[in-house]
């Protein structure tokens, strides 16, 4: 059994029978294969591995270079995508290796978190990685935000090919990557790749700034209107998006939209009925599990005041004593030498600094033990804080 790196131009021949057996419907027609090597010009970023025997390839993964928030930070990470493998494969530990390679190819580039899509959640937690929230999908009729139609507000929206809008999307984007815990894009490079996507964007300005970005796509005169996550400054941009889906009254049955996991559509009118749901089920709709990579590079994020040794145990990459120590609103991240109040898996770790969970719900999970008067310090370090991840991979 041989692991390699490959570059994109190779992942049409190596990764693509997989990924189509693994994810599409299949047999797969020629036009798929030729449009997956179109594609590939904008993975040239990405690290690419396969396990392969005898010239075939078994079981193959990638890491998008993508950057990512957390607490107030943003850190490079490892987007894992493309993870398959040969059914006659499977079961003999190929994935694992592949994966566990790619992580430490990952952080030895510098990626300090990494983030993925699980097939099944279990799984990915022997790699360390935990759960975050899955985005909702508002639907509603667009006849229920007949109060916005009729409201004068401050700005307008600009209705544009998603070529046309790209700039003004990818320049909204970047700027909550700055603001919102958990948010994440890609590298310019696979950025690039969105602008061919057939879909509108709806840009929204107040006193001539962007304040608001959604694109979508119309199923069918009178069916639905399909629409990606509403990215928004502030209620304003969402009050703007939102009057422009009202004014497609007479064309559309219902609007489907992501939101993150704070947004509460249930207030966006009076008597205004909407359905909000996060569906989670295995393997095609989860939220995206997130782990650390490296210790010290996340000195630097927000943390509460508190001194605390914790050890992180049977991990390739981060296992050892590490000193966190929080002053200033700001985290300090160092090699321990005192006895630990807390011994916690890296999933455990990634749980509390993500603020997925809190101290008392790792030991309930099985992610950690952690002594009482630990348990005040880390939620004191560490408070509850839902990350928005928005990129979808």
């Amino acid at each position: 059994m041989e692991f390699r790196e490959i570059s994109a131009a190779e992942r049409t021949a190596t990764m693509f029978p997989l990924q189509s057996y693994a994810f599409m419907p299949s047999p797969w027609p020629a036009d798929d294969e030729a449009a997956y090597e179109r594609r590939m010009a904008y993975f040239q970023t990405a690290i690419n591995l396969i396990a392969e025997e005898g010239g075939e390839t078994l079981a193959c993964a990638a890491s998008l270079r993508m950057r990512q928030n957390v607490r107030g930070r943003v850190l490079d990470m490892a987007g894992v995508a493309s993870v398959a493998s040969h059914p006659s494969a499977r079961r003999r530990g190929l994935v694992r290796g592949v994966l566990e390679r790619l992580l430490r190819r990952a952080r030895d580039e510098g990626a300090v978190v990494s983030a993925l899509y699980p097939f099944r959640p279990s799984f990915y937690a022997r790699f360390g990685y935990v759960g975050t929230p899955r985005h909702r999908i508002a639907t509603f009729a667009p006849d229920g935000l007949s109060h916005l139609t009729r409201a004068e507000l401050p700005g307008e929206v600009e209705l544009l090919s998603m070529r046309d809008g790209f700039a003004a999307w990818q320049a909204l984007q970047q700027r909550l990557l700055g603001e919102r815990h958990g948010f994440a894009v890609y590298d310019e490079t696979r950025t690039a790749g969105f602008r061919e996507d057939k879909r509108w964007v709806a840009v929204a300005r107040s006193g001539g700034e962007v304040v608001g970005v959604v694109d979508y796509r119309i199923g069918a005169y009178g069916g639905d209107l399909y629409a990606s996550d509403l990215l928004t400054t502030g209620p304003m941009g969402r009050a703007l998006l939102l009057q422009f889906f009202g004014r497609h009254v007479d064309q559309v049955a219902r609007v489907h939209v992501r939101v993150s996991s704070d947004e509460v559509p249930e207030l966006w009118g009076t008597d205004f009925t909407v359905t909000t749901e996060a569906k989670v089920d295995q393997p095609r709709h989860g939220g995206a599990m997130v782990r650390v990579l490296d210790m010290p590079a996340l000195t630097g994020t927000a943390a509460g005041d508190g001194d605390i040794t914790v050890e992180i145990a049977d991990d390739p990459l981060v296992s050892g004593l590490w000193r966190l120590t929080g002053e200033g609103g700001r985290l300090t991240v160092s090699k321990g030498a005192a006895a630990p109040a807390a011994t916690l898996t890296v999933g455990g770790f990634s749980a509390l600094l993500y603020g997925v969970l809190d101290p008392v719900e790792v030991v309930i999970r099985g992610l950690g033990q952690v002594d009482g008067a630990a348990v005040t310090t880390l939620s004191g370090m560490f408070p509850r804080q839902m990350p928005y991840i928005c990129a979808d991979f």
